[in-house]
C-alpha cells in the first residue's frame, strides 16, 4: 500500500476522533528570542536541508580539518599524551625531547595533536617531534590547531618553514582562509586568499570558491558577495560562485530578501541557475513558509529540464505540511519515490517538525511510526520536536527513546524542555526534569542555570532563582548584569 493511502487512512479516523480535545496537546513553544539563543527546532532542521553547514552548538574543536584519518585506539598514544602534558610543565622542553626516547611516528604525531587540540601548547610538543614539521600532513593539522586558538602568528611561522622546506603550501592556506573566517576575520581571509602568489601558489578558482565559502560559512556573505564582483574580470562571474553565495543568504543567514536579489542579480549577468540554485532557494522560500514561490521555482525547475533532488522534495514536504496541505505533502512523498528516490529522515522530519509545531502531536506520532515502519531511524530533531510540543509524561517518555536509541537526550534536548515549562509557568515541571539531567549524564552548563534563573523569577519564585543564580556562579559561570537587573526589577515590582 501505497505510503500515501496509508497515512490517509491513519489521517481520516484522526479527523472522526477531533472533537476529542484530549487527542491533541496545545502547542507549547519557543519564543522568538528564546529560539535564537536556545535550540531553533526549525534552524537545526533546515541544516539538514542545506550545504553542509557548521552548528554553533558544535565545539569549534569538533570536526578534523580536510578529512584527516586518527587512530586514537593505538595503544601507544595514552602514554605519549600523558608524556607530552607532563613535558608541558617542564623547563627547558626543548632539551628533552629529543634525549626522551620515545618512539613517535607520523600516525602517532597526528592522533595526538588531534587528542590535544584543545590544548593547544602541549599539541605544538607533539609536533615538534623527531622533526615531523618536515611532512606537510602534520604541518597543516597543526596550523589548523594553532589558528583555531587563534595562534596565527605561530601559524605562519609553520607556513614559512613549509615554504622553505619546498612543500607545498597550499592547504595550509585554504586552512588559513577557513580559521580567519571562522574567527570573523573576513579581512585576514581575503588577505591570506590575495597572498597566496607569495609562496608561488596561483589563487585559481578552487581555492577562490573555498574563499568564498569559508566567508558564507561563517556569516560573512556580503563580504563573499562583494568580493565575488569585484574579482569578476579576474574570477569570471558563474553559476558555481553564484550557488555558494545563495546558499550563505538562503541557508546560514536565512535571508529571503537578500537571496531574492541575488537571484536576480543572476538573471541580470545572464547567469543560469542549476538545480543546486533551485534548491537553495526552494528551501530559503519553505523556511519561511512561502508555498507560492516554492511551488512556482519547481515548477519553473522542472520546465527548464533541471531534475529535483531530494533536498527539493523535502523543502516541499516541509513547506506544505506547514501550511497544513499534508495531502499534498504525501503525494510528494510518492512523488519523489516515482522519480527512484527514497525518502530519508528529514523527509519524515520536515513533517514531524511542522505537526509538533501546530500541536498537533498524535499526527507527528502516526507520521514517526510510519518513519520506523519503512526502517528509517528517527534523529535527533526527530525528538527534538516532540520534546518541544509534549507535556510532562510525553517529555519522559521521548527522552526515554532518545537514550533507548543512542541520540542523547544532550544538553540543547535539555535546554529546549526547561524553556518550554518554565514559558509555560510549570516551574515545578522544570525543577523535576532539572533533576532528572543527572540519570542522563548531561552536565548542566551555564546556558542552563541562565534559563533556570530567567524562568524562576518570571514564575516569582524568587528565593528558587537565587539558590539558582548562586550555584551558578559557584560552579564558574560568570555574573549575568541581565539577571541581576531581573531580579531587582522583579522584586522591586512585587514589592518585597
Amino acid at each position: 500500500m501505497a505510503l500515501s493511502l496509508r497515512l490517509h487512512y491513519y489521517f481520516f479516523y484522526l479527523s472522526s476522533l477531533a472533537k476529542r480535545p484530549q487527542l491533541f496537546v496545545p502547542l507549547i513553544g519557543i519564543s522568538t528570542a528564546t529560539r535564537n539563543v536556545f535550540y531553533p527546532l526549525s534552524h537545526a532542521f533546515h541544516q539538514t536541508l542545506s550545504l553542509p553547514s557548521h552548528s554553533h552548538c558544535l565545539s569549534r574543536y569538533d570536526h578534523a580539518p580536510f578529512n584527516f584519518d586518527f587512530d586514537l585506539d593505538d595503544p601507544d598514544l595514552p602514554q605519549f599524551l600523558q608524556f607530552l602534558k607532563k613535558l608541558h610543565h617542564s623547563s627547558p622542553q626543548e632539551e628533552v625531547l629529543p634525549s626522551s626516547g620515545f618512539q613517535a611516528n607520523r600516525d602517532l604525531v597526528c592522533s595526538a595533536i588531534w587528542a590535544l587540540r584543545e590544548e593547544w601548547k602541549p599539541a605544538f610538543l607533539a609536533f615538534k617531534w623527531n622533526c615531523h614539521h618536515n611532512d606537510e600532513k602534520v604541518c597543516n593539522l597543526m596550523i589548523w590547531v594553532l589558528a583555531t586558538h587563534a595562534k596565527f602568528s605561530t601559524a605562519w611561522c609553520i607556513i614559512r618553514d613549509m615554504h622553505r622546506s619546498s612543500l607545498s603550501t597550499r592547504q595550509a592556506m585554504l586552512i588559513m582562509i577557513d580559521r580567519y573566517a571562522s574567527a570573523n576575520n573576513p579581512a585576514k581571509a581575503i588577505q591570506t586568499f590575495n597572498f597566496m602568489d607569495k609562496f608561488r601558489l596561483s589563487p585559481d578558482q578552487e581555492a577562490f570558491h573555498a574563499l568564498l565559502t569559508a566567508l558564507c560559512k561563517y556569516g560573512n556573505v556580503e563580504e563573499a558577495e562583494e568580493f565575488m564582483l569585484v574579482n569578476k574580470k579576474l574570477f569570471p562571474l558563474e553559476t558555481e560562485s553564484f550557488n555558494i553565495i545563495l546558499n550563505g543568504w538562503c541557508n546560514i543567514t536565512k535571508d529571503v530578501y537578500e537571496a531574492k536579489r541575488v537571484w536576480r542579480e543572476m538573471s541580470k549577468y545572464c547567469i543560469t541557475p542549476d538545480t543546486t540554485s533551485y534548491s537553495h532557494m526552494i528551501s530559503c522560500f519553505s523556511k519561511e513558509g512561502n508555498l507560492f514561490d516554492s511551488l512556482r521555482l519547481y515548477d519553473q525547475m522542472k520546465k527548464r529540464g533541471w531534475i529535483p533532488g531530494i533536498e527539493i522534495y523535502n523543502s516541499l514536504v516541509y513547506v506544505l505540511t506547514h501550511e497544513n496541505c499534508l495531502k499534498e505533502a504525501l503525494k510528494i512523498i510518492d512523488k519523489l519515490k516515482e522519480e527512484g528516490l527514497q525518502p530519508d529522515s528529514t523527509t519524515f522530519n520536515s513533517m514531524i517538525l511542522p505537526l509538533c509545531e501546530a500541536g498537533k502531536l498524535t499526527g507527528a506520532r502516526i507520521i514517526l511510526h510510519t518513519m520506523v515502519e519503512e526502517n528509517i531511524s528517527p534523529t535527533i530533531e526527530t525528538y527534538h520536536a516532540f520534546l518541544e510540543g509534549a507535556d510532562y509524561q510525553g517529555t519522559l517518555e521521548f527522552l526515554s527513546k532518545m537514550k533507548g536509541s543512542g541520540l542523547g537526550p544532550n544538553k540543547d534536548s535539555f535546554l529546549i524542555i526547561l524553556a518550554k515549562f518554565l514559558k509555560l509557568k510549570q516551574p515545578v515541571n522544570a525543577l523535576k526534569i532539572w533533576t532528572d539531567m543527572k540519570a542522563y549524564d548531561v552536565v548542566p552548563s551555564c546556558m542552563h542555570y541562565s534559563i533556570m534563573v530567567e524562568g524562576l523569577v518570571t514564575c516569582r519564585w524568587f528565593v528558587k532563582a537565587r539558590d539558582f543564580y548562586d550555584e551558578m556562579i559557584s560552579n564558574g559561570c560568570s555574573a549575568d548584569p541581565k539577571l541581576n537587573k531581573l531580579f531587582q526589577k522583579e522584586i522591586l515590582g512585587s514589592g518585597s
